[in-house]
């Protein structure tokens, strides 16, 4: 039956709404989301190399989470955009795949930055002294790499597995981009191998990385309420709320995803999660982290001087 059968060259997203009188406005409103989240990523990746006073551990993870944001950003938004422009809803098999791709390795390698941000504010405020000794811009040059390492190889496992599939029946991905699980409801070969490999490579990384990011944050925490001094312990709070907001965004959408799709999600309910962590999460971040932050403030202001 597959051998008789054309194979598709090309897909079709359906995008976010069919509503023809929505596709105007929608296309203003996330231009100007992701004009704005572009300025804000790379605007502060430039604000950290230009501040000799950002070359610091933080900073140096905070340069690369804005660069994994606006990738993340880069490959979703564009092709969304040029939907809403010229309903042109076609999207070859190749750049499907390369979509995905890197899709999945921008939020990977996020994934793995946040960690090391969060074991970086555990030794900054559980062993102060040790801070400069500990964190080295060796050990910071390891877990920077091990990101985007695990980022590019974890992607080309599941692209690689999708070339084994066939796809002759529906073309139509009900999403906005080429999210891979959809693509498995489409193929005409068992998809199953698939879905059970990426299944444990989500859950091992997605649980590693948050029992990980708890037990930094759960000692930081520990630590802070011990502190005698109440201007250390805001100051310390007041440099971890940023991260713990930023991590409570990521991996609070993810639970709000699984807890979906353990109870009768709708298609609706699916795009709006991808929505948030595609889009929304990627504009908030640098905002996050640099307008409540003195010292990004105070390299800004010369940069405007």
């Amino acid at each position: 039956m597959e051998g008789n059968s054309t194979l598709l060259t090309e897909f079709v997203l359906r995008g976010i709404t069919d509503r023809p009188e929505l596709q105007v406005p929608l296309f203003l409103v996330f231009f100007f989301i992701y004009v704005i989240t572009m300025v804000g990523n790379l605007g502060l990746i430039f604000l950290i190399w230009k501040d000799p006073h950002l070359h610091t551990p933080m900073y140096l993870f905070l340069g690369n989470l804005a660069f994994a944001d606006a990738c993340t950003s880069s490959s979703v938004t564009p092709k969304m955009l040029m939907k809403f422009l010229n309903k042109n809803d076609m999207i070859s098999v190749g750049e499907c795949f390369a979509q995905y791709y890197f899709f999945c390795f921008s939020a990977t390698t996020e994934i793995f930055l946040l960690v090391a941000m969060a074991y970086d504010r555990y030794v900054a405020i559980c062993n102060p002294l040790l801070y400069l000794v500990v964190m080295s811009k060796r050990l910071c040059t390891v877990f920077i790499s091990l990101s985007y390492i695990i980022g590019v190889l974890n992607p080309i496992v599941h692209v690689g597995l999708l070339f084994r599939l066939t796809f002759c029946k529906s073309n139509v991905i009900d999403h906005f981009y080429c999210e891979i699980l959809p693509l498995y409801t489409i193929s005409c070969t068992d998809a199953s191998l698939n879905a059970l490999v990426i299944f444990i490579f989500a859950s091992s990384i997605q649980i590693s990385t948050s029992v990980t990011i708890i037990v930094s944050y759960a000692r930081v925490l520990f630590a802070v309420l011990n502190m005698k001094s109440e201007k250390g312990r805001r100051k310390a709070f007041f440099t971890c709320s940023a991260h713990l907001l930023s991590v409570s965004l990521f991996y609070g959408t993810l639970l709000f995803m699984y807890v979906s799709h353990g109870s009768a999600p709708g298609e609706n309910q699916d795009k709006m999660y991808s929505l948030f962590y595609t889009v929304v999460i990627p504009l908030l971040n640098p905002f996050i982290y640099s307008l409540r932050n003195k010292e990004v403030l105070c390299a800004l202001r010369k940069v405007v001087k």
